[in-house]
């Protein structure tokens, strides 16, 4: 009879923890709801989906910073946001959307005001999603007050946006906050290129098709290129950028999220569980990276399409030793990956916008049309990310003719880059699906702790090893692709950037 009790008290408990897990959101707050992310990106996928009539009815919600502003100054300026950053052909609804946001001035730092802003949330018994967009030094404070205010206790949900840290030890430190308060199926760590189409696209392309199985593996694919490139400098991200640089702003989080899902295995089912414990397998399996087989760089001043930019220093208006550039040669050392070279390429001030992953596979073990004098070229799979989303195959074709001269091949691509091939009607913000996904309470394009650590401790070895060599950023004048070590880094290995 005990053992029937026990097993009924845990069959209760399994089944409170679904229905907490699987609740949708009624209620929405947003911490860092004046802030640049906000502008530009929260409140413009929130109004887009909310004119798409994806929200639940009822959702309510409530912005919180430290402007002092009421619900109505809080409406403007939200309005004012959207006009600038929210097409206009999705705009409709607007108004309805405006009601739906309230505001709570608030600091973070003390526990004064987060009961108000629990009443102003009105958490109903269908649960809270919240959203927090605020400095790493505030996370701590900021889940101390929504504790005190009971607002982490049943039905509530919290979302992270980096950085969550600067390092692993830090790193550790917020989760361990987090997690004091919040269960890890409770906790949905952001990052955003897990929102975009063709990034989850890449595991329909990989998982939904039989033919790229079979050659996904070093036995058919000589090296994989990741590529970050920014046309841009600082902009408004001065103090954050120049502790960061651009290993930890782009490799730590995007880059070796990307290399995941193009590295891992085959996941059970759908669901973010199975996914995740997937990509954590390869982000463990990463060879500590040799520091030779890196490059550091930092812009100087050049010109962007035609238009002259200031270097780095004078953006700044003070000497950093802050790298704005690196590429690093990755190993993913398992069974399907063993001899694979990965290519991470990231900057600012390059010639082009461009996100995008390269897939080269090797070349024809023997070519019947050699003796007739044709050159085969190895197949090639580009995944556009950013500015456009696209998927390009290139295969051999033979150039018409009678052949009475030899015999003569070209590279022709398949190209999968109809303007809503990946986006639908509209092109949809990655943080649309994000947010979307944290009210409703779907974990699966979002970071496990385990995932974050296993970044952390591979970044951190490289930062480490620059230190001890000394290493110091290569200047590149902007509007090139790097420093010329960075072409060195592959071309030693025969291989060339994907420039094209």
């Amino acid at each position: 009879m005990r053992t029937a009790g026990l097993l009924g008290a845990a069959k209760a408990i399994v089944r409170e923890t679904a229905h907490i897990m699987s609740f949708t959101a009624e209620s929405l707050i947003l911490f860092g709801a004046t802030g640049d992310l906000a502008q530009r990106m929260l409140l413009p996928s929130l109004a887009a989906l909310h004119g798409d009539g994806l929200l639940p009815n009822e959702l309510r919600i409530v912005g919180t910073a430290r402007s002092d502003l009421d619900d109505a100054a809080y409406r403007s300026f939200a309005r004012e946001a959207l006009e600038k950053h929210l097409p206009a052909d999705r705009r409709d609804g607007v108004d309805a959307f405006l009601e739906r946001l309230f505001y709570q001035p608030l600091d973070a730092t003390t526990l004064d005001g987060y009961s108000e802003l629990a009443s102003k949330a009105e958490r109903g018994s269908k649960g809270l999603a919240i959203f927090l967009s605020t400095a790493p030094s505030l996370f701590e404070p900021t889940i101390a007050g929504l504790t005190h205010a009971g607002l982490t206790d049943g039905n509530v949900r919290i979302g992270l946006e980096k950085p969550l840290g600067t390092d692993l030890e830090s790193s550790r430190e917020i989760n361990d906050a987090v997690a004091a308060a919040f269960p890890e199926e409770r906790i949905f760590r952001i990052d955003h290129y897990l929102g975009k189409e063709t990034v989850q696209n890449l595991l329909a392309l990989r998982f939904a098709n039989i033919l790229f199985e079979p050659v996904w593996n070093a036995n058919y694919i000589e090296n994989v290129q990741i590529t970050v490139a920014e046309t841009v400098g600082l902009e408004s991200r001065v103090a954050y950028y120049d502790d960061s640089g651009a290993l930890r702003d782009m490799v730590q989080n995007h880059m070796l999220q990307l290399l995941a899902l193009v590295c891992m295995e085959p996941p059970t089912s759908f669901d973010a569980t199975a996914v995740r414990d997937e990509k954590v397998k390869v982000l463990r399996a990463l060879r500590k990276v040799d520091v030779a087989e890196t490059v550091t760089g930092q812009y100087r001043a050049g010109a962007i399409g035609g238009q002259a930019v200031p270097g780095y220093d004078e953006e700044l208006s003070k000497p950093s030793d802050t790298e704005t550039f690196v590429a690093v040669k990755a190993h993913v050392d398992n069974w399907r990956w063993k001899g694979v070279p990965f290519y991470l390429r990231t900057g600012k001030r390059l010639p082009e916008r461009v996100t995008e992953i390269v897939v080269q596979f090797r070349d024809v073990p023997f070519s019947i049309f050699a003796s007739r004098g044709a050159t085969t070229k190895p197949n090639r799979l580009v995944i556009g990310i950013q500015p456009e989303e696209n998927i390009q195959l290139s295969l051999m074709a033979k150039l018409p003719g009678l052949d009475r001269e030899g015999i003569r091949l070209r590279r022709v691509p398949l190209d999968i880059a109809m303007p809503d091939a990946f986006s639908g009607k509209e092109r949809r913000i990655a943080y649309e699906r994000l947010l979307l996904d944290l009210i409703e309470g779907d974990q699966t394009l979002f970071v496990r702790r385990d995932e974050v650590e296993a970044q952390w401790e591979w970044i951190d070895a490289i930062r480490a090893a620059w230190r001890e060599a000394g290493r110091e950023p290569k200047p590149y004048t902007a509007g090139s692709w790097g420093p010329s070590a960075a072409i060195a880094l592959a071309e030693r290995d025969g291989v060339s950037w994907h420039d094209e």
